[in-house]
């Protein structure tokens, strides 16, 4: 299994480009065997100083949006995983009051985005988008309007072709109307598709919504779903704040665990400002285990990946609120660092016993030791992997248990883990840390 990355001109702005100097400096190992481990091949990025940094994101180009948001990925919730067209605004008000009321909200879930089907069949006779008369009688400026007044952000969706993938107007050749008018309801979010877009390339179709919705003077997040049909993570930090790397997820442990591999190619391309997106969140809608959402979980975390929940947040179960709520765990997807975890190790029968990990601020590390066997094993992280002198003393935290379970680990750390399931951690190395 061979990562490869794309080669892609670095290019930052002075704004946005990371302090790299604040990151541990890591050396790369290549092909090495540790403990009947494979570290994985990484992509080699050579500094103006010589150090080599394992964990690199400058591949992560030029945010032109300029519109301050997406420092860290987007945390709140979408329609369409549980819901799909079935939606009207007494739904939408009810879920941003259950964010509010069960705590959601505080801990960064703050967009209530609707997906496809809010719209009418077709246009006005000014040609201006409107909603469903039947499903959003009251329209979207007063949908917004209470949402905004529980403290939350109000998202909507359109399609960069001529139709919605549900066959409801769309945006292409309509962005100026339609970003005006998103604009003027107080809209704070734009999930953006990518059906009937008469085979016109998605580098041509995206960018005229980025500057329509710059025209606009309101700051609108702009997510692209292009479905990673042409790289996105190549181009889209020119156009939107996330870019989805992958096609649809569904609620089993096949799709969820082969989209977490598609989007991990892309981690050298992410930063604060623009990330991968794998799409959203699954947890709580009945189709995997406790053990397989919890994964699917701290995955997305570590990946720095939209955090989007997907489930009926009105109905949520007491383990679906203990993962979603994990405020360690979203402190690693939120850490202000911002670069994406990635698969460092494998072991096992077709690398099912993993290793993934990422650099946090204060030279910490995340970690996430994945089984995705269909037995229990045991899996080690090794100093090595991280960039760290195997003699590092290393104090580690366990992020599901909430306790610090070991103070003096050196050269690896390991735990058994169940079959699909995975236990996290932050790394917290004594310096000197790192080969320099």
């Amino acid at each position: 299994m061979e990562l490869k990355y794309s080669k892609i001109t670095v290019c930052k702005s002075s704004q946005l480009a990371m302090d790299y100097k604040t990151v541990v400096a890591l050396a790369i190992l290549f092909l090495s065997t540790v403990s009947s481990a494979r570290v994985l091949p990484l992509p080699i990025i050579a500094k103006p100083d010589g150090v080599v940094n394992v964990f690199d994101n400058s591949k992560y180009g030029l945010l032109q949006l300029s519109n301050g948001l997406a420092q860290t990925p987007q945390m709140g919730w979408n329609s369409w995983n549980f819901f799909a067209c079935n939606i009207n605004e007494s739904l939408i008000k009810e879920t941003a009051d259950a964010l509010v009321s069960s705590g959601l909200a505080d801990l960064g879930y703050n967009y209530v985005n609707i997906d496809d089907c809010w719209e009418a069949p077709t246009r006005d006779i000014k040609g201006q988008l409107v909603p469903d008369p039947k499903t959003f009688p009251s329209g979207i400026k007063a949908l917004a309007d209470y949402v905004h007044g529980k403290g939350l952000k109000l998202g909507i969706y359109s399609s960069a072709g001529v139709f919605t993938c549900q066959v409801r107007p769309a945006s292409l050749f309509h962005e100026n109307d339609d970003a005006a008018t998103w604009a003027s309801w107080g809209v704070d979010y734009l999930k953006y598709d990518n059906c009937f877009n008469l085979g016109i390339k998605p580098i041509d179709r995206y960018p005229p919504m980025r500057d329509a919705l710059n025209a606009t003077g309101r700051t609108i997040f702009y997510s692209l779903c292009e479905w990673g049909e042409d790289d996105p993570a190549l181009w889209a930090g020119n156009v939107g704040n996330s870019w989805r790397t992958t096609d649809d997820i569904n609620d089993t442990w096949a799709s969820m665990t082969t989209i977490a591999d598609l989007n991990d190619k892309w981690a050298a391309y992410a930063g604060p400002g623009g990330w991968n997106d794998p799409d959203m969140l699954e947890v709580g809608n009945g189709g995997m285990n406790y053990l397989e959402y919890r994964s699917h979980f701290s995955i997305w975390a570590i990946m720095k990946a939209p955090l989007l929940v997907g489930c009926d947040v009105r109905n949520m179960t007491t383990e679906t609120f203990e993962i979603l709520s994990n405020k360690e765990v979203i402190a690693v997807n939120q850490d202000p660092l911002g670069i994406q975890g990635r698969k460092v190790q494998v072991f096992g029968t077709n690398d099912c016993l993993q290793v993934w990990a990422g650099p946090l601020s204060g030279t910490r590390f995340a970690v996430v030791l994945w089984n995705r066997c269909l037995e229990s094993g045991t899996i080690k992280v090794s100093w090595e992997s991280l960039g760290l002198e195997s003699s590092t003393i290393v104090s580690v935290r366990d992020l599901w248990k909430h306790e610090d379970v070991v103070t003096d680990a050196v050269s690896s750390f390991g735990v058994t883990v169940d079959a699909h399931s995975c236990e996290m951690f932050v790394l917290t190395p004594k310096v000197p840390h790192s080969r320099v």
